[in-house]
């Protein structure tokens, strides 16, 4: 850490070295965020976030580091750390820190403990706002972090699993300031769960084995719209694709969709890749690794690493060994063999890139834009969770369009008249 930025603000990163190609990988995805890119030159006209302390908690990567510029130029004080030990791009984390003077806190493969350090370094910032991914960094202000409640205005939550919990604290009556979910945004789930999921997931677990999907039969677990992705892509790529469902509504636009659908214990013994994304835990566990193929393949793309219960598959295994990079073998009785992506892990983001960029420059755009409400409407706001104002979720799909160059109708007064009224019939 010897370079003149990381002597003046806080950081923790791998490599103060990898600075210059993370700068290069930040300019490519800017290319790719044109959202983004006009709220940050408005951002920095306006300067609406002067003066506000900003810590976020999320995957630290090439978009995240332009939400980051993006908010820095708003006139934020930001602070960011990883949402995930295996999600974080050193390279990216060194400019961040080095080109763009943002105290960043992140290592891709830290401990456990490591991770919580960063978290903690983050909170010691004492934001006014929050940017979480997963509600790790919520969850211990209401915990060990208490001291740094005081300050905080309210946040924002980037992910399904982080708004399960978030609603669990306010139904609790425990959550102590607003949160806007932004994964509940259609221009966030719809397009970065769907699309962003399931092209990275693939991409992940094609990296991490060089498996030749075609043929396959690929087991998804949940058929939210992350499932729906990387169903929709997995059989792009010519696998035959088995969904496994709790919900029966999820399950009939399964079947309908053309997945064969059943339980895990029916799919177990016939998948040749297994993809869990429900946000649950033990979705693959003990009864299944017992009936799995030889040469099976597990890995998980929900955000905590406890859909695959990796304690109980240790527990079979009478051996166990790194087959290569992100791949874990298991050898379980009679010399059948297991192997588990990303130590269970987001594996688009442990062994791949997460997301494209195109798609989380909508993502982004919410998170910026609900940091931006929620610095103005706070003191009105009750203490739960808030979708996105719809308001700023079409402005975001209106302004994806236009930098795509796509123009739709618009109603005429005649056709707005007759959706408002009730009288004319047939």
């Amino acid at each position: 850490m010897s370079t003149k930025a990381a002597q003046t603000i806080g950081c923790d990163v791998k490599d103060m070295a990898l600075a210059e190609q993370g700068k290069r990988r930040i300019e490519w995805a800017e290319q790719s965020m044109p959202v983004l890119r006009a709220i940050r030159k408005r951002f920095a006209q306006e300067r609406p976030l002067e003066g506000v302390r900003v810590a976020a908690c999320l995957h630290v990567t090439t978009e995240t580091a332009n939400l980051m510029i993006a908010l820095r130029d708003g006139g934020a004080d930001v602070v960011v750390c990883g949402s995930n030990p295996l999600s974080t791009q050193d390279d990216v984390a060194a400019s961040l820190v080095q080109d763009f003077n943002i105290a960043t806190y992140a290592i891709k493969g830290e401990s456990n403990d490591v991770y919580y350090s960063h978290i903690h370094a983050a909170l010691d910032h004492k934001p006014m706002i929050t940017m979480d991914d997963g509600c790790d960094l919520v969850s211990m202000l209401h915990t060990k972090r208490t001291d740094a409640l005081e300050a905080v205005l309210g946040g924002t939550e980037e992910t399904t699993t982080g708004v399960i919990r978030l609603r669990a604290m306010a139904r609790d009556k425990v959550l102590k300031f607003p949160i806007v979910a932004v994964n509940d945004a259609l221009t966030k789930h719809l397009f970065d769960n769907r699309y962003g999921t399931g092209q990275s997931t693939l991409d992940g677990i094609i990296r991490a084995t060089n498996v030749l999907l075609a043929g396959l039969t690929v087991v998804v677990a949940g058929y939210g719209w992350c499932g729906r992705g990387v169903a929709m892509r997995a059989r792009g790529m010519g696998a035959n694709v088995v969904v496994t469902e709790i919900d029966p509504t999820k399950a009939i636009e399964a079947v309908m969709d053309g997945f064969r659908v059943m339980p895990m214990s029916e799919a177990a013994p016939i998948g040749d890749v297994f993809v869990t994304v429900t946000g649950n835990k033990t979705v693959i566990g003990r009864e299944h690794f017992g009936r799995l193929k030889s040469g099976a393949i597990l890995c998980n793309s929900g955000h905590f690493n406890v859909e695959i219960d990796l304690d109980a598959l240790a527990g079979m295994a009478e051996s166990r060994r790194e087959a290569r990079a992100y791949v874990e073998e298991f050898v379980l009785s009679g010399g059948r063999r297991v192997y588990v992506l990303g130590e269970g892990r987001l594996i688009n983001l442990a062994a791949a890139e997460g997301h494209p960029a195109s798609v989380m420059d909508m993502s982004f755009a919410n998170q910026a834009l609900s940091a931006e409400y929620m610095l103005a409407h706070h003191r009105e706001l009750e203490k739960t969770v808030y979708p996105v104002p719809v308001a700023l979720d079409r402005q975001v799909a209106k302004m994806k369009l236009e930098s795509m160059g796509v123009a739709i109708d618009k109603l005429t007064p005649e056709q707005e008249a007759y959706l408002a009224g009730w009288s004319e019939g047939t």
